[in-house]
C-alpha cells in the first residue's frame, strides 16, 4: 500500500510540474450551489433506496452548517460527519481500480474510499455550506503514520482552511478526529496544494497560483465534471 500511494504522489507532482497557463474550472467565488433534487436522485439510482436515507442527512448536515454562525463549527460538523461515514479501504478493494476519486455522492453511497475521498467530500461539503472556494486547498502530503517519530511514511491528502488568505490553516484530516492548525502537524510535509481555481507549488494562502487552470491535473479535472453531472453547480 505504500509502494502504491508513493506511486500516486509521483505521478501527481509530475503533473503539477506539467501545468502551464491552462483554463481553471471555477466554481462560485462564495462556495456551489447544488441540486438537492439532482444529487438524490442520482444517489438513488445508483445505490438504491436506502442511499436517500444517507442523502438525507448529509442535506440536513448541509443546512445545519449553513446556519452555524462560525466557520469552525462547520468545519468540525463536516469533518466529524465524513470521518464517520466513509470506511478507510485503498481504491482498488473500494472501487476495484488502481486509483480512483470518488465524488461526494460516490463516497456517500459507497461509504468507502481512501484520503482523496475523505478530503474530496469534505471540501464539497463545505462550499455548500457557504465556504468560500479561495479559503479552501486540497494539499498532498507525505504523512508519517502513527506520528512525527514514526518511519513508515506514505503519501496522503488532507484538506486545508484558511480564515484569512496570511492565516495559519487549520486541517482537516481522516487519520485524527481532531482539527488542528498546521503546525501542530509535524507528521506531515506538504508537497502541493489546489483547489477548483487553481494549483500551488506551497501551501500559502496569499500565494499566487502556479497555473490558472487545473486541466492537466486530470484525475480532478475528471472529478470536477462528474461531480457537476451529479448536482454541485
Amino acid at each position: 500500500m505504500i509502494v502504491g500511494s508513493y506511486n500516486k504522489l509521483h505521478r501527481a507532482t509530475r503533473t503539477l510540474i506539467l501545468v502551464l497557463c491552462l483554463t481553471a474550472f471555477i466554481f462560485h467565488a462564495h462556495g456551489v450551489d447544488f441540486n438537492a433534487d439532482k444529487l438524490r436522485e442520482t444517489i438513488t439510482k445508483r445505490w438504491g433506496a436506502t442511499a436517500t436515507l444517507k442523502f438525507r442527512d448529509w442535506q440536513k448536515l448541509v443546512e445545519e452548517a449553513q446556519k452555524t454562525t462560525t466557520p469552525e463549527q462547520k468545519l468540525q460538523s463536516i469533518n466529524d460527519f465524513w470521518n464517520r461515514r466513509i470506511k478507510f479501504m485503498d481504491d482498488q478493494e473500494a472501487w476495484n481500480q488502481s486509483d480512483y476519486w470518488a465524488t461526494p455522492m460516490e463516497s456517500l453511497g459507497n461509504e468507502k474510499g481512501d484520503c482523496e475521498d475523505y478530503a474530496i467530500a469534505k471540501y464539497f461539503t463545505l462550499l455548500s455550506a457557504n465556504i468560500e472556494v479561495t479559503q479552501l486547498r486540497l494539499i498532498y502530503v507525505k504523512a508519517k503514520i502513527g506520528g512525527v517519530s514514526s518511519t513508515i511514511v506514505q503519501a496522503h491528502m488532507v484538506l486545508a482552511y484558511y480564515s484569512t488568505p496570511d492565516a495559519e490553516p487549520l486541517i482537516l484530516d481522516n487519520l485524527i478526529t481532531d482539527i488542528r492548525p498546521a503546525s501542530r502537524r509535524g507528521d506531515l510535509t506538504p508537497v502541493f496544494s489546489f483547489n477548483s481555481q487553481g494549483i500551488w507549488a506551497g501551501i500559502s494562502a496569499a500565494s499566487n497560483a502556479s497555473s490558472t487552470g487545473t486541466n492537466r491535473l486530470t484525475r480532478w479535472q475528471d472529478l470536477l465534471t462528474r461531480a457537476k453531472a451529479e448536482g454541485f453547480e
